[in-house]
């Protein structure tokens, strides 16, 4: 390939649904109120577990930091196609496309560690409740809210480097709603087959590895809590758990239907869908599944509310 021609390509083209043009008028007010709802529910989660003390345990400080990923993901995704469904065409500058897959993986990642980890804290509080204290001390759980981070930070930058060196000569146009990797690297001007090898390899270590891990952790856990001669302890246990796996469930089902898929298995428009799934459901139904399901974040929600409305009348 020639060097004036691998230049050509400066900025790219989103297409979202262009092909339905009453449709994005319509997806548009519902992907707004989606972001609105997921920014907030995200934002209340993150203030209420940093002002409440009682929360200071690492149960809810993953939640935090969960919540922390999915405003992240939100804010990398929604306002970019919010523009791409208000408009037929939408450009986006070579470099913006390099920040939004390099965030996207980034708190994609992070979000599959972070996973991982609640269920180990979750296995170690129900499986060996004496020894809790010291096998999820302050210490663990920095080290491991550190490795989620710092190991998705070298494998975002990794990978985004490594798809944007390849050359890209034309077309510019790119079927989907944002940058993701795959329909990105269509667009590539190169022979991009051992990119693919170690990107199918490297999908299935990073989210079957963790998800496999989970499933065994909940195994125990399920034998520990029917173990319980306590009926209310074992509800107990139930709900502390119920919210974290429906996550789970929501997370890896989407993102594996999205990645682990044959590279022509489904149609374009089938591929935005199902990307849509885990961009736009994970993140607004997570504050929910936390929210609703959780007596303690619903109390510590009211007590800072009381206190709220209590410094209003002074």
């Amino acid at each position: 390939m020639k060097r004036e021609n691998e230049s050509a390509v400066f900025d790219f083209i989103l297409l979202g649904f262009s092909n339905f043009p009453q449709l994005q008028v319509q997806l548009f007010g519902v992907f707004l109120v989606d972001y609105l709802v997921t920014l907030l529910g995200n934002a209340i989660i993150i203030v209420v577990i940093s002002l409440e003390q009682s929360l200071h345990v690492p149960m809810y400080l993953f939640l935090l930091n969960l919540s922390v990923v999915e405003v992240g993901f939100s804010a990398v995704i929604m306002p970019e196609m919010l523009v791409v469904l208000s408009s037929e065409k939408a450009r986006i500058t070579f470099a913006g496309c390099f920040a939004q897959m390099y965030f996207i993986i980034l708190f994609g990642g992070t979000e599959c560690f972070l996973l991982g980890a609640m269920a180990y804290d979750r296995f170690v509080a129900i499986c060996h409740p004496l020894s809790y204290p010291v096998t999820m001390n302050k210490r663990v759980f920095i080290k491991l809210v550190m490795f989620s981070w710092v190991s998705w930070i070298m494998v975002a930058t990794a990978q985004t480097s490594w798809v944007f060196s390849f050359p890209f000569c034309g077309p510019n146009e790119i079927n989907h709603l944002f940058c993701e990797t795959p329909p990105v690297l269509e667009l590539a001007c190169a022979n991009t087959f051992l990119f693919e090898i170690y990107a199918f390899t490297g999908t299935i270590l990073i989210i079957m590895v963790p998800f496999v891990l989970i499933l065994l952790s909940y195994m125990r856990i399920l034998f520990a809590i029917l173990k319980m001669p306590s009926t209310t302890g074992r509800q107990k246990a139930f709900s502390t758990c119920a919210s974290h796996l429906t996550s789970v469930t929501l997370f890896y089902g989407t993102a594996s239907m999205t990645y682990l898929q044959p590279k022509s298995g489904y149609s374009p428009e089938t591929k935005k869908l199902m990307s849509l799934a885990y961009t736009l459901l994970t993140p607004l139904l997570n504050p929910l599944i936390y929210s609703l399901r959780n007596s303690e974040m619903k109390r510590a929600l009211m007590k800072l509310w009381r206190r709220k409305m209590d410094l209003r009348t002074f």
